[in-house]
């Protein structure tokens, strides 16, 4: 079982309603997985992943924990996807398993799920139904209608979903820009009719809801990337979300005016632009640089399009940063430009690989140096705009963390909107008088080990922590037959006792071997309790002395 809050079931009066059940996005950035409900009907809007970060050393990935709708999935008649960003999508593959629903996509995001089923082997298990932009489909007590946003990539969605008691507006992500680049404007003619129907609540995207004015346009970002190129020397390395393909297509346009090659560099660029080249989108781009003959390619007249805007580990940027990525190089006079915004939690890991360019001579680029990014999200007066279209009767806040949260709530008031604000877990109940939270359900958060979902707090995972706060220490021995001891103990443990002289690490082994050599007699028969006793009695030998509690195990050698 997961890290879990809450313990009650959803109150009958809820099961009977129309009712809202965030399980991931609300009150954190990342892992968007939302509920809703009626009759005891259910749909899933959004199955995203988020970064672990630097407070979560033993994790890369999170992923929401869908244990509550997933103990009543014979209920749960879809998942619906606003866009194709990771943290909406992230977790469809590894969490679907526990879903076992339909999927419902635009046909961009139905191209990189079908990818990301591929890789799991489920492609063949995920109904996957493809809907125009703009589409609608009933699924059960829910009406559902898909209304065009502008976003940071295409076919962007919010989802009017209307049941007996009313309609609701969940608006994914999205923003005004009158200039896109790739994909259509927001369709604020659909807003305005939805508002003339009547509209319970907005459950609104929050992540700009702290900044003034408007997010700006993709349009912009292209022209100053075509004007910014041209004057730079050595090579270049843009790195941005994979998924963002307007940004892709700028940075290639300005490429080719700079007279620049482009090579990709990371895997996840291949798979979106493959994706977006299905879906219709990036139909006459030129052809990429292998990433094996970029070295062919002269410095002044090569731009690689990098992954790893985040400081990932294991991304090209980072690999490059560190040199140790087998093709692409960057070194003195080389320009990084980092044409992305960080996700709140990953500053950390941006800065180191950034500062790690700059020690190899690399003039590193973020935005603020240039203007090289504007957001996918709205900013304040978008927000405003959105209400004046909508007319809604509430707001509730949701996709970003308790200060995002709070300040669209208060925007909303300022509006003279009522709001609700609520975090992961709330049951909110779309009563008579209003929403209002009516019980609380389990949430938690999983993590990714490899091809393996995991409880983040228990487990192995856990284990990992303590060996990364206290270490491991690892004594191994040789029993004969009888279970007597056969020659000198040998004690490891990387990390603790490097710094020890030759005489220290001889007295642990030599008070090991003591140890051993006085336990019961009776112990020797019984294998299990005999590896409890020398495990706990090094734990005392070492521990202490030390200040730690490290992960203590034996190994046993039968002679």
């Amino acid at each position: 079982m997961a890290e879990t809050k809450g313990n009650n079931a959803v109150t009958e009066a809820g099961e009977a309603g129309f009712i809202f059940v965030p399980l991931g996005g609300t009150g954190e950035i990342g892992m968007n997985f939302n509920l809703y409900g009626y009759d005891g009907a259910w749909i899933a809007v959004d199955c995203g992943m988020g970064f672990a970060g630097p407070d979560i050393p033993e994790a890369d990935i999170l992923l929401p924990d869908p244990a509550f709708i997933a103990r009543q999935r014979e209920d749960l008649l879809g998942l619906v996807i606003t866009h194709a960003h990771e943290d909406h999508i992230g977790g469809i593959a590894r969490l679907w398993p526990q879903l076992r629903c339909p999927v419902y996509a635009t046909p961009f995001a139905a191209a990189v799920i079908r990818r990301k089923l591929q890789e799991t082997g489920l492609q063949r298990e995920v109904k996957l139904h493809v809907l125009p932009p703009g589409g609608a489909l009933s699924l059960g007590p829910f009406r559902l209608r898909f209304i065009r946003m502008a976003h940071s990539t295409p076919e962007a969605q919010s989802l009017a979903i209307t049941t007996p008691a009313g309609t609701v507006l969940h608006t994914g992500d999205w923003k005004f820009d009158p200039a896109p680049v790739v994909g259509e404007t927001t369709d604020e003619a659909a807003l305005r009719a939805l508002g003339d129907e009547g509209v319970l609540a907005i459950v609104s995207d929050s992540t700009n809801a702290l900044v003034e004015g408007y997010s700006g346009s993709e349009l912009d970002v292209r022209k100053n990337l075509e004007a910014l190129l041209p004057d730079l020397t050595g090579r270049i390395a843009i790195t941005c979300f994979a998924s963002n393909v307007a940004r892709v297509a700028s940075i290639i346009a300005a490429a080719e005016l700079a007279g620049r090659h482009v090579a990709l560099v990371g895997r996840s660029l291949n798979n979106y632009i493959a994706a977006a080249q299905e879906a219709g989108y990036l139909k006459h781009v030129p052809d990429f640089v292998p990433e094996e003959e970029m070295g062919s390619v002269p410095d002044d007249n090569l731009l690689m399009l990098v992954t790893g805007s985040q400081g990932e580990p294991r991304s090209a940027m980072a690999r490059i940063a560190a040199d140790s990525h087998r093709y692409a190089v960057l070194g003195e006079g080389d320009k990084a430009i980092f044409s992305s915004r960080a996700i709140p939690g990953n500053e950390r890991a941006i800065f180191a690989v950034q500062d790690q360019l700059a020690r190899r001579g690399v003039r590193v680029i973020v935005d603020g140096d240039e203007f090289v990014h504007v957001s996918g999200h709205p900013a304040r007066e978008e927000l405003r705009k959105l209400y004046r279209l909508v007319r809604p009767k509430f707001v509730i806040p949701t996709h970003g963390e308790w200060r995002h949260l709070s300040a669209q709530a208060e925007l909303a008031r300022e509006e003279g909107i009522e709001t609700l604000v609520v975090q992961d877990g709330d049951v909110v109940l779309f009563g008579p008088h209003g929403p209002e939270v009516v019980d609380s359900v389990p949430t938690g958060r999983l993590a990714v080990d490899g091809t393996k979902v995991v409880p983040l707090k228990e487990g192995v995972l856990a284990a990992r922590r303590r060996m990364l706060a206290n270490g491991v220490v690892i004594g191994s021995f040789a029993l004969d037959s009888r279970g007597r001891l056969i020659g000198q103990p040998r004690i490891s443990a990387p990390g603790l006792l490097d710094q020890l002289d030759a005489r220290q690490r001889v007295e642990y082994e030599r008070q090991f071997q003591g140890l051993l050599q006085d336990l019961a007699p009776s112990l020797h028969a019984d294998e299990a309790a005999f590896t409890d006793a020398a495990r706990a009695g090094l734990r005392r030998i070492i521990g202490k002395p030390l200040g730690k509690r490290p992960l203590v195990d034996v190994h046993i050698l039968p002679v």
